[in-house]
């Protein structure tokens, strides 16, 4: 509500909330005149999920440019609607930004931060080379226009997830999506508390990959299987002789020396601190850590 920008409204979906929430917005429409409220009532014939919410938020809206994000996040500045919208030229539609977690203590923070990043570094990069394929709803901005042109989440109202990725992935192209990742838009936002349930929000967040245009599939299989095909490879040649044997060490020295360069330069504008050491060990456990997921999520009749 305290942005550094001229015009706007904030359009706050109430939905089905126990929590005290309506009694918190109704006193912040007290201070602030551009606080819009909509509200779903339970029913209990009728279930939902959170695309119906987004839709009548966005149904709501007065303006042309929407800038999306969660209950659980805040901007890390007051010029991250000023600086996100700077982006709408006349042929953009599609602004992917940043969201983060606020750093905490422990492992499991590592854990949840490192995968947020290398997820990012891939969509992000992608992006930037003409060829997005997802986005975040915690830090999402596009066009009304492009939501109703393209029918809303119509193509997957029925899946819990995707309305951020798979929305993203129908109607974003090289020509009419840009990436803004300075430092006054970034988002963060509360982690998960326990391992299992960050477990099972990756597990629901995969639903949605399956759904994916074929060539973002390719894509993104591309990336860890050369990963696990270089440690395969490295593994072997430490088993072979000369020159085979400094062959092999050379090149992993290589290839962690220019990936490293890379993460560091990533880390310092996306302002990821604290996370440099972790992120170069999770690049080699996180092909086993998506295999438990994947595990997980095939033994899991909830899934089925």
């Amino acid at each position: 509500m305290e942005q550094n920008y001229p015009n706007f409204e904030v359009v706050v979906v109430d939905d089905c909330s126990e929590d005290g929430t309506a009694d918190i917005l109704k006193a912040f429409t007290q201070q602030y005149k551009n606080l819009k409220i909509t509200t779903i009532k339970p029913d209990e014939k009728f279930s939902h999920g959170k695309k119906l919410a987004l839709t009548i938020g966005i149904k709501a809206a007065k303006n042309e440019l929407l800038l999306l994000t969660d209950a659980d996040c805040l901007p890390t500045d007051k010029y991250w609607l000023s600086h996100m919208q700077e982006n709408f030229i006349t042929s953009c539609e599609v602004v992917l930004g940043y969201g983060g977690y606020k750093q905490e203590k422990g492992l499991l923070d590592k854990i949840i931060r490192c995968d947020t990043f290398f997820i990012a570094l891939n969509y992000l990069s992608f992006a930037l080379a003409g060829i997005p394929y997802m986005g975040v709803g915690r830090n999402l901005a596009y066009r009304k226009s492009t939501f109703f042109n393209n029918k809303g989440f119509a193509s997957h109202y029925m899946l819990r997830s995707g309305d951020d990725d798979l929305f993203i992935n129908e109607v974003a192209n090289k020509k009419n999506t840009l990436v803004e990742y300075r430092p006054g838009t970034l988002i963060e936002s509360e982690q998960e508390k326990s391992f299992g349930a960050w477990i099972w929000q990756k597990i629901r967040h995969s639903t949605t990959a399956e759904h994916y245009r074929t060539g973002s599939k390719y894509l993104l299989w591309i990336e860890p299987i050369s990963r696990l095909t270089f440690y395969t490879l490295f593994i072997l040649m430490l088993t072979m002789p000369f020159p085979l044997y400094w062959v092999g060490i050379g090149t992993y020295l290589l290839r962690t020396t220019i990936q490293a360069i890379v993460i560091k330069m990533a880390q310092n504008r996306l302002a990821e601190r604290n996370l440099f050491i972790y992120s170069l060990l999770y690049d080699i456990i996180s092909p086993f850590l998506y295999a438990f997921i994947g595990i997980k999520k095939t033994l899991s009749p909830k899934w089925n």
